[in-house]
């Protein structure tokens, strides 16, 4: 009777251990997402403050992809404003999936630590 309970714990055990190892890859992605946002959104920052100190009246060219494109000042402002608020949007986002996600994680190991002690009480 204790060998069919202990593969049932062996089972239970490694399934809880690949979700708590999914979750953790899942958390350090979010990481690297909300890196690279906040990258997207400091260059977006940049470019807008350097964009403001020039004269209305400038060409200004926007690249897409092996080309440029003849915008206006006002139409550059208003793109680097929009992905400066998509980035702020986003990184809110992946900071609540990330939260949830390291509460689900430490609820992981919780669950394997209590299976231990017992099976230790055994």
């Amino acid at each position: 009777m204790a060998a069919p309970v202990n593969q049932e714990l062996k089972k239970a055990f490694s399934e809880l251990q690949v979700k708590m190892i999914d979750r953790q890859q899942k958390v350090k992605l979010a990481d690297l997402q909300i890196e690279q946002l906040n990258r997207m959104k400091k260059h977006s920052n940049l470019t807008h403050t350097e964009i403001t100190g020039l004269p209305l009246n400038t060409r200004m060219y926007e690249g897409v992809g092996r080309m440029f494109i003849l915008q206006s000042k006002e139409e550059i402002n208003d793109q680097l404003t929009d992905k400066q608020k998509t980035a702020d949007t986003k990184i809110k986002e992946l900071e609540q999936k990330k939260t949830y996600l390291e509460r689900s994680v430490k609820e992981s190991e919780d669950n394997i630590r209590e299976m231990l002690l017992s099976r230790r009480a055994q």
